[in-house]
């Protein structure tokens, strides 16, 4: 355990410095409140907090580093984020790819800023098409390796305006009505 919590010290430490704050691998359940405390005067511009046990972030997290501009969730048991993270005005890609996600989290297209969205490999199986069209600054989006509805698969496939990775859709045996 005390390893583990002097490799967060450590991580934080080099983050005052680099402003890339790596946590990634700590065997996290959470944000440490230490972690705010620790970078309370250094203003983050990225954050990996990768493979982990995160189960959730808080809303602070989004007040607390409203500038970074990359933030890395994968890896971990996430299955909702708080809307506070629609706060994060510099975020221009975010990973939350293998978590446990069953649907996209509206506040994600409200983030101003947000180019490329990683969701692949979650559980979703329903997107809000139109919020997600109504992003102001999306470019790329994966949501590849998720077992989305079929008509919300159609209907993300029919998108344009951004670039968006999907896994290709097995047609159910009675869908092939040619039979």
């Amino acid at each position: 355990m005390a390893s583990a919590v002097t490799r967060v010290v450590h991580r934080c430490e080099d983050a005052q410095e680099t402003k890339n704050l790596d946590l990634s691998n700590c065997q996290l359940m959470q944000v440490p409140d230490a972690v705010y405390h620790l970078m309370r005067h250094t203003e983050l511009k990225t954050c990996d907090l990768s493979d982990n046990v995160i189960t959730k972030i808080p809303p602070k997290f989004a007040v607390k580093f409203n500038s970074i501009t990359d933030l890395n969730l994968s890896h971990n048991q996430m299955s909702k984020l708080p809307d506070e993270i629609a706060d994060l005005g510099s975020l221009e890609r975010l990973d939350i790819s293998h978590n446990t996600f069953i649907s996209l989290p509206s506040c994600i297209f409200k983030i101003s800023k947000l180019q490329q969205l990683n969701a692949s490999n979650n559980h979703i199986i329903d997107v809000e098409v139109e919020a997600m069209e109504e992003a102001p600054s999306l470019e790329a989006v994966d949501l590849s390796h998720n077992p989305l509805a079929p008509r919300c698969h159609d209907r993300l496939a029919g998108i344009s305006r951004f670039r968006i990775t999907l896994t290709p859709r097995e047609k159910e045996d009675w869908e092939d009505l040619t039979i």
